[in-house]
């Protein structure tokens, strides 16, 4: 799929001169820093070692005064507690941090609800189980802010209900104490906090209230860190300081559960927020997709590595089951797009199968979205009705598009980039046109091609300082480490060279393009590696020049660590 490439602009030659003096930095590293705005040294410290004052008293956000009221007096009076928590990566982490941090202070259970039984979110069946332990408060993490009818179900079984969710809310909101950054009237500073995040600034401001030392909690952050990277919150303000504590947590003092699970993927620490996104988060989410997000849970909170290890081998073959299923579902919808004669005529996707697995829609409509960029809705049927994912693409925001066709729809949730919908079968047809049709109107012609931005083009020789050499990590690489966690707001930095050579070039196990990259006016030649791109194999072994846009990555093998490109995307060179 063509791309189209945005170059940012450049800073003014005095700005990146007095970046290099003052900072003693290279050109290239005062470019990055300047497009961050970051000027000065104190502003680089804080970027790369973020304080703890970039976090906010957690009494700004709405309703958390009364949430811990309620929650210490349960606390007080020896209430039993349920912790409730949707089955996906930020459900499973919160109900994780905030089951164990309850443990110590009360009497505490946790429930996640079955996605095929229950559906998404506060279910019957959880509130049910919530009176039959005899629980008098529900904590719902990551779920709850439009379960009108669910929680005053709740209420009327004598269970109050306190939701900590972070997606948009509807036009009614449930009877219960909510905090949600995105709520009318919330005027906590930071509006992008993940459903763990608003479960960890919950039990911040009871540790306040009843003076406890809220340092205890930073052993926690970890699972924070886990849910930001899996639920692509972005990685700005708050949300950075506690992802790269998190990651630190998460690489120095490691949980059974993640040990075995890198075990089973054949890593090893350390690891950044995208080999969390990449490796750790769809191991469990699979849990939840396949079968019971219990089990993730369970592996979270496992304390012995026996433990830890079975549950963890349990969950990678759910994993080899999902890809298998994501592999077969993307390409029967493939199929499903090719055969539809109006396809061409539309700015969505909507596809539609009884029988596909409920627990991948998600992934699929991502990987449409690779091949067709447009905003795509998968559905199945699941207990006779049609439910699906939605997933969007740059700058359109598919939750206000969805929600244009509420009068088609059971139910629906979600935010600016995803959603999750639920309608009747005998809707769907029409579900697809009036999608469409509010998709036309409103996508912007910018939208409908995949943006690229390259944050800066250069030469090869660029990546280096004088005196290093071509087979070492050069210092560059070393300084844009220090800029992670990459992310929605701090994307890696991603570069361009122009008229390049491939001195070699390969494909590995059938997908992935191996390259050396040769820059003919130096000479140096770096290796580079391209997934799932064969097809340009094509244009880089016919020994025509190309221009590569990449990303910067180390590479160990044999003990031995070089730099690698990792390629964004390759065209040919159009020569003036």
């Amino acid at each position: 799929m063509q791309k189209r490439w945005f170059i940012k602009q450049r800073p003014n030659a005095q700005q990146i001169q007095e970046l290099e003096t003052n900072l003693k930095v290279s050109s290239l590293m005062a470019v990055l820093l300047a497009q961050h705005h970051l000027t000065t040294h104190e502003e680089v410290r804080s970027f790369f070692d973020p304080p703890a004052a970039t976090t906010h008293n957690p009494f700004l956000m709405k309703n958390m005064d009364v949430a811990v009221e309620r929650l210490s007096t349960a606390i007080a009076e020896k209430e039993n507690i349920l912790v409730f928590g949707d089955y996906d990566v930020d459900g499973t982490t919160a109900v994780a941090l905030v089951y164990s941090v309850l443990q110590n202070y009360g009497t505490v259970h946790f429930y996640i609800p079955d996605r095929y039984e229950e559906g998404y979110g506060l279910s019957f069946q959880g509130i049910d189980e919530a009176k039959k332990q005899g629980a008098t408060l529900i904590i719902a993490l990551d779920c709850g802010i439009k379960e009108v009818e669910k929680v005053r179900y709740a209420r009327n079984l004598g269970i109050d209900v306190i939701i900590c969710d972070h997606h948009t809310p509807g036009d009614e909101l449930p009877d219960a104490i909510i905090l949600d950054p995105k709520q009318a009237g919330c005027n906590y500073p930071f509006k992008e906090l993940c459903g763990c995040g608003v479960g960890y600034k919950l039990m911040e401001a009871f540790h306040l209230k009843n003076e406890i030392d809220p340092a205890v909690l930073n052993d926690y952050l970890d699972l924070v860190a886990i849910a930001i990277g899996a639920d692509i919150v972005s990685v700005t303000g708050e949300n950075r300081y506690l992802c790269k504590t998190g990651l630190k947590v998460l690489n120095t003092q490691p949980r059974a559960g993640i040990l075995a699970l890198l075990k089973q993927a054949g890593r090893a620490l350390p690891l950044s927020l995208s080999d969390v996104v990449f490796t750790i988060a769809p191991r469990i989410n699979a849990a939840g997709r396949l079968e019971s997000g219990m089990r993730s849970v369970e592996l979270l909170l496992a304390k012995s590595a026996s433990v830890a290890d079975s549950i963890a081998a349990e969950i990678d073959e759910y994993n080899k089951n999902r890809r298998l299923l994501d592999a077969q579902m993307t390409e029967e919808a493939l199929e499903q797009i090719a055969a539809d004669p109006q396809f061409e005529q539309r700015k969505s996707t909507v596809v539609f199968q009884n029988d596909w697995h409920k627990g991948v829609v998600g992934i699929v409509a991502s990987r449409l979205i690779e091949t067709h960029y447009r905003p795509t809705i998968v559905l199945t049927e699941s207990k006779g009705v049609a439910t699906g994912s939605a997933r969007s693409v740059d700058r359109f925001n598919v939750y206000e598009a969805i929600s244009s066709c509420d009068h088609l729809l059971t139910q629906f949730g979600g935010h600016f980039h995803a959603a999750g919908l639920t309608l009747p079968v005998e809707n769907v047809t029409a579900f697809r046109e009036a999608f469409d049709e509010v998709v036309q109107q409103t996508i912007e012609l910018q939208s409908e091609t995949q943006e690229l931005v390259i944050d800066l083009e250069i030469k090869l020789h660029q990546l280096f300082l004088a005196g290093e050499s071509v087979g070492q990590i050069p210092r560059v690489f070393k300084m844009l480490e220090q800029m992670e966690p990459f992310g929605p707001g701090n994307d890696k930095p991603v570069f361009c060279v122009r008229s390049v050579y491939a001195r070699s070039s390969r494909l590995l196990k059938g997908a992935h393009l191996k390259v050396e990259i040769m820059d003919p006016e130096t000479g140096i030649v770096l290796p580079a590696i391209g997934f799932s791109m064969p097809e340009n194999l094509d244009l880089v072994a016919a020994g025509c020049a190309f221009d590569c846009a990449f990303t910067l990555e180390s590479n160990t093998w044999n003990d031995k660590t070089t730099l690698q490109l990792q390629i964004r995307d390759i065209r040919e060179t159009v020569m003036s």
